[in-house]
């Protein structure tokens, strides 16, 4: 039974993740002409704006002519993750969420590839590389992965909570900081 807590929890996540990336996708799609840009305000325009953009690359548009290698590297990274996750402790809510943000990128884009044979980007913020909900997502999934992964390897090897959270359990040493300058 907790298997199928576990892939409920993770299927729920990276659903939503799916759904809100295709559907915004799908309103990009519809209502922009390929390289038009829309903006709620024109004073925004220059800092973020929506913009119907395609992408056969990775994230951000790197890679442009790797698209079939990407759909490989989507279906097994899917594939992995739906081994690991029931693996994972399920106290281990940051490397949960962590894979399901990844699950939920990696299955958006790999829809967009399966469909239409591109993907779909829209967000564009100042000088950045259009992206989408799906970059976004495995991009915020990998960073709180290394950085779950950094913090339990600091832990394993013993070192002060202190190390591991600068400004944690520093009460004492502010206090005479404090005192000194006051």
């Amino acid at each position: 039974m907790s298997k199928v807590r576990d892939y409920f929890v993770l299927l729920g996540v990276a659903g939503l993740i799916i759904a809100s990336d295709q559907w915004v996708k799908y309103l990009v799609r519809t209502r922009l002409e390929w390289g038009e840009t829309w903006s709620p305000f024109e004073w925004l325009s220059p800092y973020a704006r929506i913009i119907h953009w395609t992408n056969k690359g990775a994230a951000f548009g790197l890679f442009q002519s790797g698209g079939l290698i990407f759909t490989i590297i989507a279906i097994l990274v899917s594939i992995a993750i739906i081994y690991y996750f029931p693996r994972v402790p399920s106290s281990n809510v940051a490397l949960r969420l962590a894979l399901a943000l990844q699950l939920g990128g990696a299955l958006g884009n790999l829809t967009d590839r399966l469909v239409h044979g591109i993907v779909t980007d829209f967000i564009s913020v100042g000088t950045f590389p259009v992206f989408n909900i799906a970059d976004a997502s495995i991009s915020v999934g990998s960073a709180v992965l290394i950085a779950t992964m950094w913090i339990e390897e600091r832990r394993s090897r013993g070192e002060p909570a202190e190390e591991l959270a600068p400004g944690l359990g520093d009460e004492d040493e502010a206090t005479e900081g404090e005192s000194l300058a006051g």
